[in-house]
C-alpha cells in the first residue's frame, strides 16, 4: 500500500480545519498511512515548533518543510537539514526600508543552537495578538531583544514578518518587490486567525515551497513525476507551478485553482487525508 508517490501538504486552510487543527479522522488515517510507509509530510508557513505543536506525536518520518522553506527539518527532533538564511547585507537593507516605513518587525532566525522569534516591540494589536498567540503556546522561540540589529550577522535569519494594516504595509511591500525581488521571496496577505490584520513576511529567495518540496522528494528517492502537493493559498502557487499533480482544496483561492491539477473538498472535510487514502488504494 505504500506506493510509488510522495505526498506533501499545507497545513492552514489545506490539512488542518478551521480552528488550525488536525481532525481526529485525519489524525488516525494518516497515522495509518504512515505506519504502513505511505511516503508523506508537510510544507507550511509555520515554524517547525508550530509544526509539532499542531501535529504532535503523527508518526512522520520524511523531513519536514517550515517558514516557506526557510527551514527543512527532521520531525522528531526539531534539527534543521538545511537553513535558507539571508545573507547579513540584505537584512540590513531590508529592515533599513521597513524602518523608513515606520514599521517593526519579528525576526524569525536560528543563532546556531536553537531557533528565536525576536521582537522589540508590539506596536499595534496584531503584533499582540501574535506574541501572545507564541506565547500561550509555550513557543521558546519568543526573545525580547531591544535592538534587532543586534541578531544580524550574529544569527541565521531567515525570515522578517511585518504585521499592520494592509494601507500601511502595502507601500513596503511594493517596494521591497521592486527593489528587491530578485533576491526575495514575500507574501503579502490577510491573516485569517487575526483580522483585520494583515501581513508581510520576507524570506530569502531560496526559501520557497516550490525548491523546498522537489529537494525533499529527491532526498527520499523520489522524482518530480512521483510528487503530489496540496495548497490552498498565495504561497502554494509557484509549488503548483512547478509540481505536475497539484491539488487543491474547495476553500483554495481562485487563483491557486487555476495551477490546479484537481479540485478536491474543502478542508473542513478531511479532504486531502482522504484523497491520499484512496489515491494509495487505485495503485
Amino acid at each position: 500500500m505504500a506506493g510509488k508517490r510522495i505526498y506533501i501538504s499545507d497545513l492552514d486552510g489545506t490539512l488542518l480545519r478551521n480552528d488550525a487543527i488536525l481532525s481526529d479522522d485525519s489524525r488516525r488515517i494518516l497515522t495509518g498511512l504512515l505506519k504502513q510507509g505511505v511516503a508523506f509530510t508537510v510544507a507550511s508557513a509555520r515554524s517547525v515548533i508550530a509544526i509539532r505543536q499542531v501535529l504532535g506525536d503523527l508518526p512522520l518520518r520524511l523531513p519536514i518543510i517550515a517558514i516557506n522553506g526557510a527551514f527543512i527539518s527532521d520531525y522528531a527532533t526539531g534539527r534543521h537539514l538545511r537553513i535558507n538564511a539571508m545573507s547579513p547585507d540584505l537584512v540590513s537593507d531590508i529592515y533599513g526600508r521597513i524602518r523608513r516605513h515606520q514599521c517593526i518587525p519579528f525576526v524569525s532566525a536560528f543563532d546556531g543552537t536553537q531557533d528565536r522569534l525576536y521582537f522589540s516591540q508590539l506596536s499595534n494589536a496584531g503584533m499582540r495578538w501574535y506574541h501572545d498567540d507564541r506565547h500561550n503556546s509555550g513557543d521558546d522561540r519568543l526573545t525580547f531583544i531591544e535592538d534587532l540589529t543586534h541578531s544580524i550577522g550574529r544569527d541565521h535569519i531567515v525570515s522578517l514578518s511585518v504585521i499592520g494594516p494592509q494601507e500601511e504595509i502595502a507601500p513596503l511591500a511594493h517596494e521591497l518587490e521592486e527593489d528587491l525581488g530578485d533576491r526575495l521571496e514575500n507574501h503579502f496577505f490577510p491573516n485569517p486567525y487575526s483580522p483585520p490584520w494583515w501581513w508581510l513576511t520576507i524570506h530569502d529567495k531560496r526559501s520557497c515551497k516550490s525548491q523546498a518540496v522537489l529537494q525533499v522528494a529527491e532526498d527520499a528517492g523520489f522524482s518530480m513525476d512521483d510528487l503530489v502537493v496540496f495548497g490552498d493559498s498565495l504561497n502554494d502557487v509557484k509549488m503548483f507551478q512547478q509540481v505536475r499533480r497539484a491539488i487543491a482544496v474547495a476553500n483554495g483561492t481562485e487563483e491557486i485553482k487555476r495551477y490546479a491539477a484537481e479540485v478536491i473538498g474543502s478542508n473542513e472535510e478531511d479532504s486531502v487525508v482522504q484523497y491520499i487514502l484512496r489515491d494509495c488504494r487505485a495503485g
